[in-house]
């Protein structure tokens, strides 16, 4: 996939297909392939590029899937989706097993939530397949990541991890130009990390890879907001995905993508204006 000239003219809208039991946004909803399958392609008509499915729940203190069932969950979706769309579809996963399996049923794209690091050998999944890779930042794992995080300087050590990060990936022989970074808001950091990320997203973008983010219907926009209701973090999260655009996302990850995409809109055509001469 030619990431450079998907960039070019468009920014990118990644619709969240979870086909779990346990999502903390629609609590399984999608969970039989039908209704996932049905819930892709309504997405894809509100104008989602890219398609994530992921099979296995990486909420704050969730449990690892067992690789079989993460298959068995994702796989159907996968092929169906493929039938009726030739839209990217992106697997969520940290496992080799499950990153192979999904590419030879038609995915185009490994979103790894660990940058690589959680199995030896997806790196080589991913070198060998050719296939883009999404490297995000993570303190800790799902199970613990949320106990008290700390940081110094939360850029600027997520932007020293990205550094080493994808170095090891050019190492194992991923291209540079397949090599997309998220700064993983929510995975290991406090409300206040997670703003001072968006405001500061200029300093990864120096790092000249196309940058994702992730802000959907977060629970630290539900602490802002001054509910736990998810209904009542819709606002936020258009706002945030606003700001991560003006500074500097490239694919922002939601699950409301029509009302994202008309916030989009409006947001390459105000970054597209000029000053009246």
């Amino acid at each position: 996939m030619a990431w450079r000239k998907r960039f070019k003219d468009k920014l990118l809208v990644m619709g969240i297909l979870n086909v779990t039991p346990d999502s903390f946004y629609d609590h399984g909803a999608f969970f039989s392939r039908d209704r996932a399958l049905d819930h892709a392609l309504r997405m894809i008509d509100e104008g989602a590029d890219i398609i994530d499915v992921g099979g296995e729940s990486t909420r704050p203190f969730s449990e690892p899937t067992p690789r079989a069932e993460e298959l068995a969950r994702i796989l159907p979706v996968i092929e169906a989706v493929r039938k009726h769309s030739d839209v990217p579809l992106s697997v969520d996963t940290y496992k080799a097993v499950v990153a192979r399996a999904a590419i030879a049923a038609g995915a185009d794209i490994i979103n790894d939530i660990s940058s690589l690091s959680f199995d030896p050998d997806m790196a080589d999944v991913v070198a060998g397949s050719g296939v883009p890779v999404v490297l995000m930042h993570i303190k800790g794992t799902p199970r613990d990541m949320q106990k008290d995080p700390t940081y110094k300087d939360v850029v600027g050590e997520i932007r020293e991890f990205f550094v080493e990060r994808i170095a090891f990936a050019k190492s194992a022989g991923i291209d540079e130009e397949n090599i997309v970074i998220d700064p993983g808001i929510g995975f290991g950091k406090q409300l206040q990390h997670n703003l001072t990320i968006i405001k500061e997203l200029g300093r990864l973008k120096e790092l000249g890879q196309p940058l994702l983010i992730g802000t959907s219907m977060k629970s630290f926009i539900g602490r802002i907001m001054g509910t736990t209701a998810l209904e009542d973090r819709a606002e936020g999260t258009l706002a945030s995905v606003a700001m991560s655009v003006w500074n500097g996302a490239d694919i922002v990850r939601v699950h409301d993508v029509a009302r994202t995409r008309r916030v989009i809109t409006f947001m390459e055509a105000l970054m597209a204006s000029s000053a009246p001469g």
